[in-house]
């Protein structure tokens, strides 16, 4: 006759009682919005996404047979899921003038002003392409479309676009590299 196992935890989930929800988020809570905001770099967003998902726990405790893992797990796919749906977002943010925000550039933390050049370079890049190279690089990277729908909206077969987008990067990389940026910068 087989005997059914007893489920067996990873040694760092183990625990006889499992603890309480409240332990777990005094616990938890702080190492959890530094891993938020170390993926979505932005501190009210981390905020929500951890008390989200720490209500989503509170649902589903009995369910859950490693909190600690879940909570992870669950923060990570929230910030990926946050980034997937605000990535149009991100672009226009990335694109509007940030020294306007910062006041008197002094005040700039380190790196912000080196940010700004590189995106100031990277748009006087882009405006030397070609108009239709320029529509291109603006549908994909700006406008978040796929292929296909920018095949739609220019007539391109879906190849041509990707083979056009492939060498318009080529071309983007060559003239940014002798300025010292690379796919790092």
């Amino acid at each position: 006759m087989l005997h059914r196992n007893p489920r067996v935890l990873p040694a760092s989930d183990k625990c006889p009682d499992r603890g309480t929800l409240r332990s777990l988020f005094e616990s938890e809570e702080t190492p959890l919005l530094r891993y938020a905001f170390s993926l979505v770099r932005r501190k009210a967003v981390a905020e929500e996404i951890v008390q989200e998902v720490f209500l989503q726990l509170h649902v589903r405790w009995d369910e859950v047979e490693s909190p600690r893992a879940w909570l992870y797990r669950s923060v990570r796919n929230r910030v990926f899921n946050y980034m997937r749906d605000n990535r149009r977002e991100e672009a226009v943010e990335m694109t509007t003038p940030l020294i306007e925000s910062l006041g008197n550039s002094s005040d700039a933390p380190p790196g912000v002003l080196s940010r700004l050049e590189t995106i100031q370079i990277l748009h006087e890049t882009i405006d030397s392409l070609h108009e239709e190279d320029r529509r291109l690089v603006q549908l994909k990277f700006f406008d978040g479309l796929k292929y296909r729908e920018i095949s739609e909206k220019t007539g391109l077969s879906v190849g041509n676009v990707g083979y056009r987008l492939h060498h318009i990067l080529k071309e983007l990389a060559g003239k940014l590299h002798p300025l010292g940026m690379d796919v790092n910068s």
